[in-house]
């Protein structure tokens, strides 16, 4: 798969957060783009959940997965199957140091026509302690 281009897809994203025992369970379903750059396919979307959040997910020939939310609070977060990462959580008043854990990670990209599937399930940490469970799951189309 080589995108020489920007291509236009729809993007389909559910998420299930469970913290300290609640469930909350969102779906977005909004038109995006895919950019292929080498071997790293990038995702770009606005999250419009409290205003538009530029979001980007990057995708890398390794199969980790970045995704960076650029709102007021700036979120760069890191994943790889069975892998923990440091992340940096940038509000107004600070940084705020936290670890992903990913539990599962699966990614399924297809040519004809183009498609992909990601799901990933990974616990959030800051410090020793667990903030919660999260499930990501994005389908995306052209």
């Amino acid at each position: 798969m080589s995108l020489k281009k920007i291509t236009p897809v729809n993007i389909q994203l559910s998420t299930t957060i469970t913290q300290y025992e609640a469930v909350e369970n969102h779906t977005f379903d909004v038109m995006g783009q895919a950019t292929q750059m080498g071997d790293t396919l990038y995702l770009r979307y606005k999250e419009e959940t409290d205003g538009e959040i530029p979001v980007t997910i990057k995708i890398e020939p390794d199969g980790t997965v970045g995704l960076i939310r650029a709102g007021e609070t700036r979120t760069k977060l890191r994943f790889g199957k069975g892998e923990r990462y440091v992340t940096h959580y940038t509000t107004p008043q600070g940084v705020v140091s936290l670890e992903t854990m990913t539990n599962h990670l699966q990614i399924s990209l297809m040519d004809q026509p183009f498609r992909g599937n990601l799901e990933i399930h990974y616990d959030l940490y800051m410090g020793k302690e667990k903030l919660g469970e999260y499930k990501l799951q994005l389908l995306f189309t052209a």
